[in-house]
């Protein structure tokens, strides 16, 4: 059975009720329904009641395309989630910017003078030096910690389980992994996730590939999940979101030693509930489709070489004539027929006005009148179906 969540007067989270609950505390005045930012109804309390809460843990699955999460009390799944994790989208990015980059620099660099006095910048520092985190990794960690933050506002989070990637080097960083200048990328990653979990409450890691009883898959076949492993891609709650299940039950679940008369070993100890719960995809507004980037563009000021006039065609911008901006969640109407979608461009000429509604994946809808478009949520650097 599904619950809604809960939280206080003050904005402290409760403990999740049911739904036939929550709808006669809104119907009676005791408490005001509203939506977060990953798409969840809750209701917040207009009185003051009692604050005590059971432990509830989030897991959280890790991955380079997609990530699994869960919320999982001791008795009910109650949420979980599929990330789709923008890597490719900030990785084509900054080799789009290093490219126009360089661009731009070879076209200062006048070619008439001798090498030695021409305009070429030397190198500041050694960048080799830090273990920085890429910005396609950093981009995908960002989101799992902003799902995270945004799940421990609406339910009292005890624990958070992380499953920690054995990420090898390549043979170049093994070189440097001799003089201690070495590092994964991925690892780096990781380490920095935690730390930032850490700020919110307590976190417990787990490993993939362990085979001692506390890997995640021994974990998840002890509670009778099935994973799909043929295709990731697919969002569905068996792909990714079944790791985030376990990960959490693992709060509940624990893999200790006991010993007997006539026995000793190790045994998984405790007793957890799986059930059905709401599952949904989060993933950022825009998308990669067949090598082409679409969707959000901020303005970009030195795209591309100038023409012959000297001067830059537009590229980017989020707002558009009509009072809306890209990736607005809108109510659109044709034909009879309503949608809901995200705002993704605007069509202006002399004899027509379009606004462009995508849906998630930001494949479009369609192209509405303006008038025919409500607005229902501005742009929170979500989509969630």
């Amino acid at each position: 059975m599904n619950r809604v969540p809960v939280v206080s007067k003050e904005g402290k989270p409760l403990m999740p009720t049911k739904p036939s609950r929550a709808r006669r505390w809104v119907k009676e005045g005791k408490a005001v329904g509203k939506w977060s930012d990953l798409g969840v109804y809750h209701v917040q309390l207009t009185a003051p009641s009692a604050e005590e809460v059971q432990p509830i843990a989030v897991g959280v699955d890790p991955g380079k395309s997609y990530s699994g999460v869960c919320v999982q009390s001791a008795k009910f799944t109650l949420l979980q989630l599929h990330l789709i994790l923008p890597f490719g989208r900030v990785k084509k990015r900054m080799e789009t910017r290093a490219l126009l980059r360089r661009s731009r620099r070879s076209r200062r660099i006048n070619r008439d003078v001798p090498f030695k006095q021409r305009n070429h910048r030397q190198c500041r520092f050694d960048n080799r030096k830090q273990c920085k985190l890429p910005p396609s990794i950093k981009a995908s960690r960002q989101l799992e910690l902003r799902v995270v933050k945004e799940l421990a506002a609406i339910f009292p989070v005890t624990a958070i389980g992380y499953e920690r990637v054995k990420a090898d080097i390549d043979q170049t960083q093994r070189k440097r992994a001799k003089s201690g200048k070495g590092f994964s990328p991925v690892m780096v990653g990781q380490n920095w996730a935690i730390s930032q979990m850490e700020k919110i409450t307590p976190v417990y890691v787990r490993h993939g590939w362990q085979k001692d009883g506390n890997g995640t898959s021994q974990l998840r076949t002890q509670l009778g999940l099935q994973k799909d492993k043929a295709n990731k891609s697919i969002a569905k709650p068996d792909t990714h979101a079944v790791d985030g299940v376990a990960l959490a039950c693992g709060y509940f679940v624990k893999y200790v030693q006991f010993s007997g008369s006539n026995s000793r070993g190790y045994t998984h100890r405790g007793s957890v509930g799986i059930t059905p719960s709401p599952f949904k995809i989060i993933t950022r507004p825009g998308a990669v489709k067949r090598g082409k980037e679409y969707g959000f563009f901020r303005r970009q000021l030195h795209f591309e070489v100038p023409d012959k006039s000297g001067t830059r065609k537009r590229k980017g911008g989020t707002i558009t004539p009509f009072g809306l901006r890209v990736g607005d969640l809108v109510r659109a109407e044709k034909a009879g027929k309503t949608y809901i979608g995200y705002v993704s461009g605007f069509t202006k000429t002399k004899d027509t006005q379009k606004v462009s509604v995508c849906d998630y994946t930001w494949k479009r809808i369609g192209q509405f009148a303006p008038s025919k478009v409500e607005l229902i949520r501005r742009n929170n650097g979500l989509c969630v179906a």
